[in-house]
């Protein structure tokens, strides 16, 4: 683990909020995995932290080198582990909390599910899986995945041209019409796919006009 600088070393003080901001490959990683470390190694319950990332890259990357170094802590000798808190701290750690340093290895691998490093969108997720009447959504629901998914706009995009012709849509007929004349049968799935992605801007849009219709 590299020395903090003195404002990275800011940036970790558990009792202060803060906001970082720099480039990628600057060390925003390095800083935010320091002030989880300092708030274990200072009393905050390693179960009792929450981390939210964007992607589940970046939560490994931050979960994997928690544990490297807690497990490095755990076997370290006391000149090391000592000057390693110390960086951390910026204070000479006492042998109380050399003998804590060392057991925070342990007491996050019996948290269950592991540490709470997760991406915003799976944090969502475990919330409304908790509160799902709260949130009026059927309990034990399952998010959809990107296969599924895809199997459903096909679904949709057959039915819309299966039903074009039919007697009484002829407003639908002259729509996918002036789409077909566009683009094929691959694009209008595309169209499909901007038109879901975009559907809350697109119906406020048409609402000015009086609907779809």
């Amino acid at each position: 683990m590299t020395a903090l600088t003195q404002r990275q070393a800011a940036a970790t003080e558990p009792t202060h909020t803060i906001f970082v901001g720099a480039s990628a490959g600057t060390g925003k990683t390095h800083v935010l995995t320091s002030r989880v470390l300092r708030m274990m190694v200072t009393g905050t319950k390693p179960d009792h932290i929450l981390c939210l990332t964007y992607t589940k890259a970046a939560a490994a990357v931050m979960a994997n080198r928690i544990y490297d170094i807690l497990g490095e802590w755990a076997l370290a000798p006391e000149n090391t582990l000592a000057s390693k808190i110390n960086g951390l701290t910026g204070e000479k750690p006492d042998a109380k909390m050399m003998a804590f340093a060392r057991t925070l290895f342990a007491t996050v691998l019996d948290i269950p599910g592991g540490l709470k490093i997760q991406t915003i969108h799976s944090f969502c997720q475990s919330l409304l899986s908790r509160f799902p009447l709260e949130a009026r959504l059927a309990p034990h629901f399952k998010v959809m995945d990107e296969r599924t998914a895809a199997g459903f706009l096909k679904e949709a995009s057959d039915a819309v041209m299966d039903g074009a012709g039919e007697k009484g849509r002829e407003a639908l007929f002259n729509a996918f019409n002036h789409i077909a004349g566009q683009t094929n049968e691959d694009g209008f799935q595309e169209v499909l796919r901007a038109f879901l992605m975009k559907r809350g801007e697109i119906l406020a849009q048409l609402g000015e006009f009086g609907g779809p219709d």
